[in-house]
């Protein structure tokens, strides 16, 4: 991932907005039906694939879809108790459900709405209409992420703002928790900020602040990783399911490429131009933990850095 460190970044943007092809989750338990959604979806779509409720749920979490096709009757979860689970779940209960079902009688379909889907499609499928469908409620669904997004970016650089990381990191920490992975916090300052200020200006530390920002921004090379401004000239990055020795590397590489790129900084007492200190963490959450120990542990680190000299990362992993 790229980013120029001359421009705002649209960071705001959903994730299906920003990456490609939608990902679309079929539930059916009967081959035939699945192999049908998934010749008509296959060109133009990401298709992964539930044959029961269970898997259906387990796969909304781990794939994140961005819209699903569900069938009503399968032989564990019906398909109503399973939008009616993935509807009351923070972590689900924006992805639209469509229902592609036999029964076609107007109770069945009210059911349905009532459970929380958007759309009700009766079998045998008729290709054109159940792509317009598809078509429609992916629009409306990137439209609706759009409106949402616009109150998590930060103002002055465009990257993700405080509202949003936490939103993230709770989801997050719930979702390393539950599949038992490393989740890395960084927590980041541009050091002596307040002399750049004093010396060049509010306008160019506005500046100042853009650029670190589409630096680091430009450092993430996942989808899923979150940079964001935290307060001020400190930012915070979250990467979840990373080793502490990769997110070491990773934390290197960002201290290093705001170093390269040799923003004037005539005021430091460490270096001639912008750079930036870091704390690092790495920990699996767990019933036992609480979020909070993870910002402290970062901020402490990030602490023990700027003791330490400045322009550098420090870390440790949390056992």
């Amino acid at each position: 991932m790229t980013a120029s460190a001359d421009n705002k970044l649209p960071y705001g943007l959903p994730p299906n907005l920003e990456k490609g092809r939608p990902r679309l989750l079929v539930v059916d338990d009967q081959p035939v039906n699945i192999e049908a959604l998934f010749e008509i979806f296959r060109q133009d779509h990401e298709v992964f694939i539930a044959t029961s409720g269970i898997q259906a749920i387990e796969m909304a979490h781990k794939s994140v879809p961005d819209l699903i096709l569900l069938d009503v009757v399968m032989p564990d979860i019906g398909g109503l108790e399973v939008c009616r689970l993935l509807k009351n779940d923070q972590e689900t209960k924006d992805i639209p459900i469509i229902f592609v079902t036999a029964q076609d009688n107007p109770e069945d379909e009210t059911r349905g709405l009532e459970a929380g889907a958007v759309d009700f499609i009766s079998k045998p499928v008729n290709p054109a209409v159940v792509r317009a469908r598809v078509r429609t409620h992916l629009t409306l669904k990137a439209q609706a992420d759009l409106l949402r997004s616009m109150v998590f970016i930060d103002g002055l650089t465009g990257i993700a703002n405080r509202r949003r990381f936490d939103e993230n990191f709770n989801a997050e920490w719930r979702r390393c928790s539950r599949h038992k992975m490393p989740l890395a916090l960084f927590m980041a300052d541009i050091d002596y900020f307040k002399k750049y200020n004093d010396m060049y200006g509010h306008q160019a530390g506005d500046d100042c602040l853009q650029k670190v920002a589409a630096i680091l921004y430009g450092q993430l090379g996942r989808s899923y990783d979150l940079v964001a401004r935290y307060g001020g000239e400190e930012f915070v990055c979250l990467l979840p399911g990373i080793e502490m020795p990769g997110a070491m590397n990773k934390a290197r590489d960002m201290v290093q490429a705001i170093f390269d790129f040799a923003m004037p900084h005539a005021a430091s007492k460490i270096a001639p131009v912008v750079t930036i200190s870091l704390g690092v963490v790495v920990m699996i959450p767990g019933q036992d933990r609480q979020p909070e120990e993870l910002v402290a542990a970062a901020d402490a680190q990030l602490y023990k850095a700027k003791n330490n000299g400045r322009n550098q990362v420090c870390g440790e992993e949390l056992s």
